[in-house]
This record gives structure tokens, C-alpha cells and sequence, in this order.
């Protein structure tokens, strides 16, 4: 064949293959850099493409939230999953007051009047931090609550997420709130590597969270937070109004999977991607399985 019919042939191809791909209707969901959520992410991706068609580009392990928020600000993103005491503390910079059906309404207002954001259902468990120690410490010092930690806090190291540090519900106004005085300043580090550091006795206790699936396979215990400083961390999908406004069928698609995960739901798959190394999207697909989705 000749070169320039055989170059025409292939320059036919990719024109062909590119006009099908911006016709085709896309839309891109994203998570941030923890385990639950590329499970969520997938979860909203599997069940988007099965429902509507709509091809879904993944864009999972981003960052922490305010990355993965001005990432949907800028539309880079079309839909992600936020906790809505984060979304209320983290974005809006609001004071938590009220319980979570309050708090989901003040942040679904906030989002649509400042973002243009649409907040749905929520998928019908709470993932909140989890202030965790080692079982055999829970059982020497007898420890079930936050406030037990108070006498053995300055002998103690914390561990805890970059996040965790500086967000305005996180360590500087738990400490406060509870009087912790520890042994020096909490050790920073990435949140897959925040639970071996506390079995390795390099930390004493930890700011996990509540559903993660290593704290019951780890024998770790999560202590109460008897002081109820914590808001409601609800988990909700965040699209973008534009994205819904030309994808109208997602609205359907977000409903069905309102209310649809307990939190031991997702401690089970927590714990399958990261205690058994399963895949995601097998993990993810047997879970739809299992629920008729």
C-alpha cells in the first residue's frame, strides 16, 4: 500500500475515533486520597454508566478536600463524595451547630447559593474521625472514652493526617476541648500509613476514621467521643448544578444509591481493598451484586 494512502487511511481513523469520543456523553468523577473514597468514587462511577450510559473518566486519590473542591469549582471535576461536617467546617468555614439533618440542609443551602453545587442524598452512613489506640492499651489503662486518654496524654505521642492538623474540627480544638496535653507535638503523615505506625508503638494513639477497615483487623480500638466534639460526617455526593443541568438522568442515578450503604457496609469494603488487597471496581461491582443496584 502507499505511504500516503496508508498515512490518509490512518489520519481517517483518528478523526473518526475522535469525533466519536467528543460525541459521546462524558462526565468525570474524582475522590480524595483515602481508601473509602476511590471505593465511593468507583461506586458512583459503576452505577452512573449502568444506569444512564453516561461514560465516566475516574480521577481518584486527588488530595485532601479543599484540592478536590477547587478541582469541582473549576470543572475539573463533575462529582465527588464530601462528609458534610467537612463540608460545613473545611469549605464553608461554618460553626457545626444542629444534628444531621440540619447540617446536611445548611450545607445543601450553602453549597447551591455560594458554589453552584448540588448536594444529593446522602448515601446513608457517617464517616467520622475515629480517635484510635492499640487493644491492648484500651484494656490496661481501661480506656473507652476520649476524656480516659487525659492522664496518660503526656507520656503519649498522637499520630495524625495532614489534614487533621490544621482543619478548623481538628487537632488544635480537640485538644482543647478535651485538656490534652501530649508529649509532643502529633507526628504528621499519610493517612495509609497512620494505624502501622500505632501498632509499631511509633505513636500511642491515632485520628483514624470511623470506617476504616483495618482498625477491627488490627485489633485497634476507637474511642468514644463522650465530649461530642465532632459534628455529623454524613457522606453525600457533590455535583456540579451545570453537570446536572445537561445530564439531567443523573439526578435518578444519585437517588438510587441514596441511603443504600451502612457503616458497616463500608467498613466491609474498606476492609476487602485494604486488608484482603482486592480490586476496587471487583469489590465495588460484587457490592452492587449484593444490593440490587
Amino acid at each position: 500500500m502507499p505511504r500516503s494512502l496508508l498515512s490518509l487511511l490512518c489520519f481517517s481513523t483518528l478523526i473518526l475515533s475522535s469525533c466519536r469520543n467528543q460525541s459521546s456523553p462524558t462526565i468525570t468523577i474524582g475522590s480524595k486520597f483515602f481508601t473509602e473514597q476511590v471505593v465511593l468514587a468507583e461506586l458512583l462511577a459503576q452505577h452512573i454508566e449502568a444506569r444512564t450510559g453516561i461514560h465516566v473518566i475516574r480521577k481518584t486519590n486527588l488530595g485532601g478536600t479543599l484540592l478536590v473542591h477547587k478541582a469541582i469549582l473549576s470543572g475539573g471535576l463533575d462529582l465527588y463524595v464530601e462528609y458534610t461536617g467537612t463540608a460545613l467546617t473545611a469549605v464553608l468555614n461554618e460553626s457545626p451547630q444542629g444534628d444531621s439533618a440540619a447540617i446536611y440542609n445548611r450545607v445543601k443551602h450553602l453549597y447551591s447559593e455560594r458554589f453552584h453545587l448540588e448536594v444529593a442524598e446522602p448515601l446513608g452512613f457517617e464517616n467520622t474521625f475515629a480517635m484510635v489506640v492499640r487493644g491492648d492499651d484500651a484494656q490496661h489503662f481501661n480506656l473507652r472514652n476520649i476524656s480516659d486518654v487525659v492522664p496518660l496524654a503526656a507520656k503519649w505521642r498522637a499520630g495524625v493526617g495532614y489534614e487533621f492538623l490544621e482543619r478548623p474540627d481538628g487537632f488544635p480544638g480537640w485538644t482543647t476541648r478535651y485538656n490534652l496535653h501530649f508529649a509532643a507535638q502529633p507526628r504528621v503523615m499519610d493517612l495509609g500509613l497512620i494505624y502501622r505506625a500505632l501498632v509499631d508503638h511509633q505513636v500511642d494513639i491515632v485520628a483514624g476514621n470511623s470506617t476504616d477497615g483495618l482498625i477491627e483487623s488490627l485489633h485497634l480500638v476507637a474511642l468514644e467521643d463522650d465530649l461530642h466534639y465532632f459534628p455529623p460526617y454524613d457522606a453525600v455526593p457533590i455535583i456540579r448544578q451545570s453537570t446536572l443541568a445537561k445530564f439531567p438522568q443523573l439526578r435518578a442515578a444519585l437517588a438510587d444509591l441514596a441511603g443504600k450503604l451502612t457503616a458497616a457496609d463500608m467498613r466491609r469494603l474498606n476492609a476487602q481493598v485494604d486488608v484482603e488487597q482486592r480490586d476496587v471496581a471487583a469489590v465495588v461491582r460484587a457490592f452492587r451484586t449484593a444490593k440490587n443496584l
